[in-house]
């Protein structure tokens, strides 16, 4: 990937995958989770604290990261790790998570995790910050803790996930960027949901300027031209080109690619060809 010309590569957070899920998944048509059950997930934080000893350039990414799944103090020290470890290459994408079954096996609290999703942000700004930390929340409390490392330069990127509301809402109040993933959306949607998150950041007394537009799209190369879908990215290299250019108009910073090819070989290949004839004109 570094090789290609990528500038980020980003890897999934899944902890277990139970064999029966009744939670709606939304992100795929059908709304069935698209990993079989018995296929390999790795956990994603190892993932890329390994990336970060093999590469030397590309930015490493989660897309996202469930904070419910785990203590704040916990993952901040993971992530402010490979931060320092990739000397500041790394992207913090956090999410809320929808998979109820997964948060009954980890004993996480699925109907309040949005609440708890705000207080560990709320807390995570506190150990990036304070040499002498203390945090007195609903779910979480701590008094005079030193935190080190912190970030490796000024500060560890915050992109919030989630498309909905809430979602906009916390990343108005908490990111760097607004990071939605979508199966399907215009360009000119996204660009209005970027305005209402941009508005928020103003009523918080934030410059609206701090939200960057990044986003995550489900993408597929095909050897031959397909009929154009305003919503999707699937085409030929020539079609898909003047499909990203539109993303590059209405100011996305970071377009995270999902190619949705099942297989191992043939999504190398798919990768490789996006690189070699597409990427290649945006350098």
């Amino acid at each position: 990937m570094e090789s290609w010309g990528f500038g980020s590569i980003w890897a999934a957070d899944r902890l277990i995958i139970p064999w029966n899920i009744e939670t709606p998944y939304p992100y795929a048509e059908g709304d069935e989770f698209i990993v079989p059950p018995d296929r390999p997930f790795l956990e994603t934080l190892t993932v890329l604290s390994y990336l970060s000893g093999q590469t030397k350039s590309i930015e490493l990414g989660v897309s996202v990261l469930v904070l419910p799944y785990r203590h704040p103090v916990y993952w901040g020290k993971v992530v402010t790790t490979i931060d320092r470890l990739s000397k500041g290459r790394f992207i913090l994408g956090v999410g809320v998570g929808w998979m109820r079954e997964e948060f009954e096996a980890l004993g996480a609290d699925y109907h309040r995790r949005g609440v708890v999703t705000d207080e560990q942000l709320a807390l995570w700004q506190q150990l990036l910050t304070d040499q002498h930390a203390s945090f007195d929340g609903t779910f979480y409390r701590f008094d005079d803790i030193a935190f080190e490392p912190k970030s490796d330069g000024d500060r560890i990127p915050l992109w919030v996930g989630g498309e909905g509301a809430a979602a906009r809402r916390r990343a108005a109040q908490f990111g760097d960027a607004w990071f939605p993933y979508h199966v399907e959306i215009t360009v000119d949607q996204l660009a209005a949901d970027h305005a209402d998150v941009r508005r928020r950041a103003g009523d918080m007394g934030r410059t609206p300027d701090q939200v960057a537009l990044c986003a995550c799209r489900p993408i597929e190369v095909t050897e031959h031209p397909v009929e154009q879908h305003p919503g999707k990215l699937a085409g030929t290299p020539d079609q898909l080109l003047d499909a990203i250019k539109d993303y590059e108009r209405i100011g996305v910073e970071t377009l995270a690619l999902q190619f949705m090819v099942p297989r191992y070989p043939e999504r190398m290949r798919q990768i490789e060809r996006f690189a070699t004839e597409v990427l290649v004109h945006f350098e």
